[in-house]
């Protein structure tokens, strides 16, 4: 029967885009459904940021009238401005285990994209590398934890089978509480915290504002050189920090500051460590009325691990020392709140220093990540 692709125009169709997921999903017991109320503000040009340097078009794949695939097709003008590409992506993409749905979405996507003069198509990418992104690759064997993505393997088969290339692999990081650290690490962070230029201290909730424009330093200057790192927006900025401020534990978000001798105190470093919450959402299949905020408040205090989500230095400051300080002093708050495990993610795989770092503290790579890319 024939694959209609059309452009998701109506309530309906919204509806019908944001919770198809649930079709593909509904016997996998390790997926964790999103929050239905966030995907509608993702999907709202007025709320989201993105749109407002983006193009955005979403689309559904029908058999007959019943829905069997969508997918998101955008263009980011900040990215191809800041890295001088031609570049759309594809992201949100979901669809039946059924080759031709998944050739019909991504000849469309092909079209869209060549129909825009771009010379390549990227994905998958929800919303930049700012926002989720990429398909799981390997490790389908565990739910996956906060802000991280989750798929069946049969969407990397078909993908490649399309004729999509590697682009670029990330990685996952596990450490357990009980996984040995390099002894050298420790001697890094005690020579660190002996310097009395150096500061370490945590987020200051009280200066919201002061402390995430110290954030996005750090985080400019630390990710400026990576692959896919677009800087954000003051309203991306501005978003982030809500979520930041909704899902972290000022515990476990630290800076690195040094002391410069005209009293000016200057951040070198971050690590934003936050509760994986996707243990809390996970029974409440998306929904958030009063029964599931109850249920949210309890799961929390359940929560057994965490998720290491930023973690950047300037580049005076790169070396391991203040790493190995941030992580000891993250790692003695987690003890204390008894959380069990981190996640470290995500990494590219050619970031040799981070991967490195991680491997040293203890963490093994336990999944990983494909971003593909065809040139049209």
């Amino acid at each position: 029967m024939e694959i209609t692709i059309k452009k998701v125009l109506n309530k309906k169709m919204l509806k019908d885009f944001i919770m198809f997921p649930w079709q593909i999903y509904k016997n996998d017991p390790n997926w964790v459904a999103p929050l239905i109320s966030d995907m509608y503000h993702r999907f709202d040009p007025v709320k989201n940021p993105y749109y407002e340097h983006a193009d955005v078009e979403m689309f559904l794949a029908y058999r007959e009238d019943k829905v069997v695939g969508r997918i998101v097709n955008h263009i980011d003008h900040n990215h191809n401005d800041f890295h001088k590409e031609k570049t759309a992506f594809f992201g949100f993409v979901e669809f039946i285990e059924d080759y031709e749905v998944a050739k019909a979405l991504y000849d469309h996507s092909v079209r869209w994209t060549k129909d825009r003069k771009m010379e390549t198509l990227r994905g998958s990418m929800s919303f930049g590398t700012n926002d989720e992104c990429a398909f799981l690759l390997e490790g389908f064997d565990s739910p996956p934890v906060i802000m991280m993505t989750y798929n069946p393997k049969y969407y990397v088969d078909f993908t490649e089978k399309y004729g999509f290339s590697k682009s670029k692999d990330l990685l996952a990081f596990l450490k357990n509480k009980d996984d040995p650290i390099d002894p050298r690490m420790e001697k890094h962070a005690k020579r660190i915290e002996e310097d009395p230029t150096i500061i370490t201290r945590k987020f200051n909730k009280k200066n919201k504002v002061e402390e995430m424009q110290k954030v996005k330093e750090v985080y400019d200057e630390a990710w400026e050189p990576n692959w896919g790192f677009v800087p954000m927006t003051p309203k991306e900025l501005d978003a982030t920090a809500k979520v930041l401020l909704d899902y972290a534990d000022p515990d476990l978000v630290w800076f690195a500051e040094k002391k410069h001798e005209d009293g000016h105190i200057e951040p070198l470093g971050i690590s934003v460590i936050i509760p994986n919450l996707n243990e809390a959402l996970k029974p409440l299949n998306g929904k958030l009325g009063p029964i599931e905020i109850v249920k949210f408040i309890s799961g929390k205090k359940k929560v057994k691990g965490l998720r290491a989500l930023l973690f950047g230095l300037k580049k005076k400051a790169q070396g391991f020392g203040i790493p190995a300080l941030l992580f000891m002093k993250t790692a003695e708050e987690s003890l204390k709140k008894g959380y069990e495990w981190v996640e470290l993610s995500w990494n590219l795989e050619d970031n040799i220093k981070i991967n490195t770092f991680d491997t040293s503290i203890g963490g093994k790579v336990y999944k990983k990540y494909r971003i593909y890319d065809l040139k049209t």
